[in-house]
């Protein structure tokens, strides 16, 4: 039975990952972190007051509760699945830190499918740079903090590295007096109701246009990828992980 505890239990994340754990074989929740201890779950406010036993840390929360993730992951000595976004350089430099202890594994989207769409991406890149346009556009629900999101910043830096480095990148294209220059890539956010996550990478060329697109219909996918990082992460050396080294 491998063992999870959940950072930011009772958000909306944090309940799916609960749910799907229910549903699944061989997983189990013991227990989670989060401001408010109102669950069926072992529920701490405190890191020196948790006392479960568990296989790996599993984070949905903010990017501020790195330092409560990094504190987890070291007193216990267990994997981390570092599943939130929009952290900033000093953020980062703490992830970069507890990889040196434990397995960590970081990735800007959970789910399978926008791992092979960055693989499609990359390929559409090889074959159209330079002839044809590019954009991304990511659709996300009005709570979503962080913008652009975290999977276009990985679309973008799948586009920048089978491009050669040649790409640059814009967000948004306002204000803007001058037509587009050779190379740019615009990365255009939109925040609306409750849109799940939509992805779009958009190649425009002289009278043909090709889309390569993601639509999350449900939270399940993020939480389903990040159950199967953590089993990915159990007997694995310290050091970063992400969906590649996952899924070949």
């Amino acid at each position: 039975m491998i063992k999870l505890f959940i950072v930011g239990i009772d958000g909306k994340m944090g309940r799916t990952v609960c749910r799907r754990v229910a549903e699944q074989e061989g997983f189990e929740v013991a227990g989670g972190f989060d401001i408010i201890p109102d669950m069926d779950f072992k529920v701490f406010t405190n890191v020196d007051d948790i006392n479960v036993d568990f296989d790996a840390v599993v984070d949905f929360s903010r990017p501020e509760s790195i330092d409560t993730v990094a504190a987890i992951a070291e007193k216990f000595m267990c994997p981390a699945v570092i599943a939130t976004t929009g952290h900033n350089e000093q953020q980062l430099t703490k992830i970069r830190a507890l990889a040196k202890k434990v397995p960590v594994f970081l990735s800007g989207n959970m789910s399978v499918g926008i791992h092979v769409m960055r693989k499609l991406v990359a390929e559409a890149v090889k074959n159209l740079w330079g002839g044809f346009d590019v954009e991304i556009i990511e659709k996300h629900h009005n709570q979503k903090t962080d913008a652009p999101s975290g999977t276009a910043k990985m679309l973008a830096e799948t586009i920048n590295a089978a491009a050669d480095g040649k790409a640059n990148f814009l967000y948004g294209r306002d204000p803007q007096s001058q037509k587009r220059k050779r190379g740019d890539v615009a990365i255009h956010a939109v925040r609306g109701g409750t849109i799940v996550g939509e992805h779009e990478v958009i190649f425009a060329g002289a009278d043909e246009t090709i889309t390569v697109s993601h639509t999350a219909l449900s939270r399940a996918i993020f939480a389903d990828g990040a159950i199967r990082a953590a089993q990915f992460l159990l007997g694995k050396k310290p050091g970063f992980y992400e969906m590649k080294d996952m899924i070949v």
